[in-house]
């Protein structure tokens, strides 16, 4: 009886945290530990660090990419290839989402997708709704699949916290990627077939002849500067290396050592030192970087791990 009182106050924070969204899913973990700590006898364990270490170098990695310009080119390289194939955006556009979350790390960038998926629906007389619906979802689908997304942060972290240090990232990709990206491609071409073709939709026709329907906006085209494509560049090389690192444990083993380093330290390390390299050669702006969307996310990202993760990690 015990015990599923403690569950339904680890579920009552949580559906409280969702509720009032952002921040407070934090902050609503943290009072339910509280209350099992004090009122049950629960024992807290430590807080899970190392995947708020994670999720804080990632992040800072990306925001400096998106302070040069970095994160537009990763969105107006998927914009291109969603223009590619008109008739098939419904699709090819919630594929593209998926690998453009899958490389940044953050589903944040996908948003700036889904005008382009309209414009090209428009275009193209093909129904929207199932190509940015799929769009949405597939972005967040990628961020399980993503070796550097937050996701992929806590279950490295919490698989090493609980005696499971051998299942790593390699082991984690080889499963997630495959079905995640599965999953989206089926849905996609399922969701297609929903609804009725807009020529043929009466409601929908109607709706255009009384002007209702409006044209895509003009998407910007600002020239962005060379510092871009760099932090593009040093940001992929450092996914490259995790990628690696991850499925040769022998490239983590030190000179002079026998034993590989974790992967947690690996990540972390190697994101702060493409942040190091995009300050050296791409010169962002250090106040943009604090200020950016990717930063913010990051604030929201570890708050919700530092009280969820730890509330459903007690001991």
């Amino acid at each position: 009886m015990v015990t599923l009182i403690e569950l339904a106050i680890v579920f009552l924070a949580i559906f409280m945290g969702v509720r009032h969204g952002g921040l407070a899913l934090g902050f609503w973990g943290g009072l339910g530990l509280i209350v099992l700590a004090v009122v049950f006898g629960v024992f807290p364990t430590a807080p899970p660090i190392d995947v708020m270490l994670i999720i804080l170098a990632v992040c800072t990695a990306a925001s400096c990419m998106e302070a040069v310009g970095g994160l537009d080119i990763l969105v107006r390289f998927a914009a291109k290839i969603i223009r590619a194939k008109p008739k098939m955006v419904g699709v090819v556009a919630p594929v593209v989402s998926f690998f453009l979350t899958f490389f940044a790390g953050t589903g944040n960038a996908v948003y700036a997708l889904l005008p382009v998926v309209y414009e090209v629906s428009y275009n193209a007389g093909v129904r929207p709704e199932p190509a940015m619906a799929g769009t949405a979802v597939a972005g967040q689908v990628g961020i399980t699949a993503s070796p550097i997304a937050a996701a992929m942060a806590a279950m490295i972290g919490l698989f090493a916290q609980n005696g499971h240090g051998d299942i790593g990232l390699g082991q984690i990709l080889m499963i997630t990627f495959p079905a995640c990206l599965i999953g989206v491609i089926l849905g996609s071409i399922i969701c297609v077939f929903f609804g009725k073709d807009l020529k043929n939709d009466p409601a929908y026709q109607a709706r255009l002849k009384a002007g209702l329907v409006l044209p895509p906006e003009k998407l910007s085209d600002r020239k962005l500067p060379p510092q871009a494509a760099w932090s593009v560049l040093i940001f992929f090389g450092a996914i490259v290396v995790i990628v690696l690192a991850g499925f040769f444990p022998n490239l983590r083993v030190l000179p002079g050592g026998t034993k590989a380093v974790g992967m947690a330290l690996v990540i972390e390390a190697v994101m702060l030192a493409a942040g190091a390299f995009m300050m050296l050669f791409c010169k962002p702006d250090v106040k943009k970087i604090v200020k950016s969307p990717v930063m913010e996310a990051c604030v929201v990202s570890i708050t919700c791990v530092f009280g969820v993760a730890w509330i459903l990690n007690f001991s």
